[in-house]
């Protein structure tokens, strides 16, 4: 995520550190930052929040509360602007009412309506759109400008619609939370014509739908230079629906990418409000009341933690008072009862439920870095790697990277080497002799409501021969380069270099490890035998220990012939950047057969054992990296 480094700094009294040192807190504390870029006056970081915290942090609030702790600053932070709400006849009950209809309540947890009166939209302050154009946002207008200000700030997606263009002369406005209805169309703010289907939820009037909830707004309620009354909405959507309709739709957008990792429903009043005052602030007009659905309120969690387990997990001596201080710098309320500290969780923490969570936060606060090593004052026997694992979770990893969903298809079918004497079904008599028939299945199942779908199974299988452990994938589109590209990955990934492929006609080929067939491709598919490919995986695996510097992650894209194997452009960037490039991922393939090349995407992950890596550092390595590519007059790099 991007963070302005202005913007962080209105919300405190006291001069923040500089930029450069920030981030390294940032880093040692709470999230990486990926980099640092000055832009005019104004730095902007860009943050890896990971996923278990982007239910708090994906906004200025949120990274300003981690800041507030490590640095110790007052809680909660000072939000400076926005506060016109209360003024003098500005808000209270406005000549239109309004009337909202959830039909989906399992779907929408909670939806806030707001109808505003007299609004001037016009272009929006200087201070409000150097903000967001530093993050890299487009403005637009004050009002959806304001609602984009907001949702960058809290963390929580906002709305507004010409209450005018919904509204029906004289009478109320009539807002509907329901399911889109079969074949029902919508087109978008951006003029995307998107067709809907049954699952998809949707804000509608009583005709049309309005907007993709959760996701997009639609074209018909949009609020323009004509605007003068408009409907706000803050509502929080149930977060698999919407990363479900995101991906059927081909959608994703900010606001979506913040619902489907969940947002508590305790923000939606708040940033209502929030937004309320900012938009009387910069266009004028008169609020009305508030219209809230909330039939079940977010319940409170509080968890406990003895000061002595601390110090079991964390190897260190933290006083009661230093933990008590720092879990309270977080937003937590602390009480003590029976010897043990009961927290009480601020809402927007919805990755905290046990006590281990809470230790977590406390180790990293007071810091890693302050913990002494020691050694342990048992004998600790480390457990024997089981290698079927260890590969698996290599092969899944690798797989579901690149795309694929894992099934979990029955041991049974329609055809096989070994019948069974007493079937649970007439079409399950047989012991399945592979995997790719389910696979097969699972593919034709979902192309009626996708338009492309790629499985993988990890299973035994049994033949006459006996019964054994193979692994197989599919792709709709029989994709057959990416199929082998995958495989090249997992394969430099497990530690076996000699692969090879012997290429028969029609695009199918043998998957040859030395002079030992372990599997085929047919288009589009493959199935591979697991358990030889483990036994062929004997090299030795050099061990390190774990780095106490961050490590930084940097993305490349290569554009080469379509023959080309990734593991010819890892062996170039890996031998080019040396020790300090750890690790290397495929994340992405593109083909295009018109132009006769495909694109290969990889994430790049530097880190050093002696010293946290600098920007001057990194950059310089992927210069090398860059022109190493650039030397063969086949490959590009993409800019």
């Amino acid at each position: 995520m991007k963070i302005s480094y202005n913007w962080i700094q209105s919300y405190f009294t006291k001069k923040l550190p500089k930029p450069d040192k920030l981030a390294e807190f940032l880093t040692m504390h709470s999230f990486e930052v990926d980099s640092t870029e000055k832009i005019g006056k104004d730095y902007i970081f860009d943050i890896d929040i990971l996923p278990n915290r982007a239910h708090d942090c994906l906004s200025h609030i949120g990274v300003a509360r981690e800041i507030s702790a490590i640095l110790n600053l007052p809680y909660p932070v000072h939000i400076p602007r926005g506060r016109s709400l209360r003024r003098s006849g500005a808000t209270g009950k406005g000549a239109t009412s309004l009337n909202i209809e959830v039909k989906e309540s399992e779907l929408c947890r909670r939806y806030v309506g707001r109808i505003i009166e007299g609004v001037k939209v016009k272009e929006s302050p200087k201070w409000l759109k150097e903000r967001l154009e530093a993050i890299g946002q487009k403005t637009i207008n004050n009002i959806v400008d304001a609602t984009n200000y907001i949702m960058f700030e809290m963390g929580q997606p906002l709305h507004a619609f010409d209450a005018d263009k919904i509204c029906r002369k004289d009478g109320p406005c009539d807002i509907f939370v329901r399911k889109a209805g079969t074949r029902e169309k919508i087109i978008t703010l951006d003029g995307q014509k998107i067709e809907l289907d049954k699952d998809v939820l949707v804000i509608a009037d009583e005709k049309d739908a309005l907007a993709i909830a959760g996701i997009k707004g639609g074209k018909k309620a949009e609020v323009d230079e004509k605007t003068i009354n408009i409907i706000l909405e803050a509502a929080n959507f149930e977060p698999i629906n919407i990363r479900k309709t995101s991906r059927r739709i081909g959608l994703r957008t900010e606001s979506s990418i913040r619902f489907e990792n969940e947002i508590t429903p305790e923000l939606t009043g708040n940033a209502m409000d929030r937004l309320t005052g900012l938009i009387l602030e910069i266009s004028d007009g008169k609020a009305g009341s508030i219209t809230d659905f909330y039939p079940k309120k977010a319940d409170g969690y509080k968890v406990g933690v003895h000061p002595k387990d601390l110090s079991k997990l964390l190897g260190a001596e933290i006083s009661e008072k230093e933990i008590r201080e720092i879990l309270e710098r977080l937003g937590f309320k602390v009480k003590k009862s029976k010897g043990i500290l009961i927290a009480a969780v601020p809402p927007e923490r919805l990755d905290v439920r046990r006590k281990e969570d809470l230790i977590e936060e406390v180790g990293r606060i007071y810091g890693y870095e302050k913990i002494k090593p020691s050694l342990p004052e048992e004998i600790l026997l480390p457990p024997k790697r089981n290698d079927n694992f260890f590969y698996a979770d290599i092969v899944r990893d690798i797989l579901i990277g690149a795309g694929f969903s894992e099934v979990y298809n029955y041991s049974f079918g329609e055809k096989g080497d070994i019948e069974l004497e007493n079937p649970i079904a007439k079409d399950k008599k047989f012991l399945r002799n592979n995997l790719l028939d389910g696979l097969k299945q699972n593919i034709e199942n979902n192309l009626r409501y996708f338009k492309e779908a790629r499985f993988f199974e990890i299973g035994k299988i049994f033949q006459s021969a006996g019964e054994t452990v193979s692994f197989a994938g599919i792709i709709s589109n029989g994709d057959f380069y990416e199929i082998k590209g995958v495989i090249e990955m997992m394969f430099n990934k497990i530690g076996i270099t000699d692969i090879w492929f012997n290429e028969h006609p029609q695009k199918t080929s043998e998957i040859m490890i030395g002079n030992t067939s372990v599997g085929h491709i047919d288009h589009g598919e493959f199935e591979i035998n697991f358990e030889m490919l483990v036994r062929m995986a004997t090299e030795e695996v050099e061990y390190r220990p774990i780095s106490k510097y961050p490590a930084v992650k940097r993305d490349i894209a290569v554009f080469v012939p379509l023959k080309t194997k990734v593991i010819e452009i890892m062996d170039v960037i890996e031998n080019t950047a040396g020790m300090l490039l750890i690790d290397t991922d495929l994340f992405d393939i593109y083909e295009s057969e018109e132009k006769g090349r495909k694109s290969f995407a990889f994430h790049l992950i530097f880190q050093s054992q002696e010293k946290t890596l600098s920007e001057k550092e990194i950059n310089g390595l992927m210069n090398k990296i860059t022109d190493a590519i650039d030397a063969n007059s086949q490959w590009e790099v993409r800019r």
